[in-house]
């Protein structure tokens, strides 16, 4: 294969990868990977290590040379760290902030199952939005009307009421 047609094919290998990644993640992995490296203000071989996967197959992702994130576990730590963005003390961009929230995900052991798809338990990331939408009184209300039929949700409102609290 000449040169030239070489090339022509890594470009339509890196075009399928990247709609593939479109398909399967919502937008181009380069794109989210470049959020965080932007948000926490590391480098893409620190965020490799946090996420759990090595520096040169994070470029690969990134740059559509490959379609997916092969573990589950690296994909779940992504998300949780694009969770995390939105939290406030890391949303402040507090330096302390950012690297305990990069420490947490480093850590963090994440299962992938077909019942649930870890955030590590993360829904404190919920508690702002619900009170945005809704004072303690209706939170409280709709706690109370959702308990008999949907528990976990009207457990997760009370939590947010608690912590509105704190």
């Amino acid at each position: 294969m000449a040169t030239g047609e070489a090339k022509v094919e890594d470009h339509k290998i890196v075009q399928r990868n990247l709609a593939l990644q479109r398909e399967w993640y919502g937008e181009p992995l380069g794109d989210r990977v470049r959020r965080l490296v932007v948000a926490f203000n590391v480098s893409q071989a620190q965020l490799a290590d946090v996420l759990g996967i090595s520096a040169p197959m994070l470029s690969q992702v990134m740059s559509g040379r490959r379609a997916k994130i092969g573990n589950p576990s690296v994909l779940a730590r992504m998300i949780m760290l694009e969770r995390k963005v939105l939290t406030p003390d890391v949303a402040t961009g507090a330096p302390e902030a950012l690297q305990r929230a990069l420490d947490d995900v480093r850590e963090s052991k994440p299962t992938v199952s077909r019942d649930s798809f870890p955030v590590n338990g993360d829904e404190s990331v919920a508690y702002p939005v619900l009170r945005r939408v809704a004072d303690r009184v209706e939170l409280q209300q709709a706690a109370d009307l959702l308990h008999e039929d949907f528990p976990a949700i009207a457990e997760l409102l009370r939590r947010a009421i608690r912590a509105a609290s704190r």
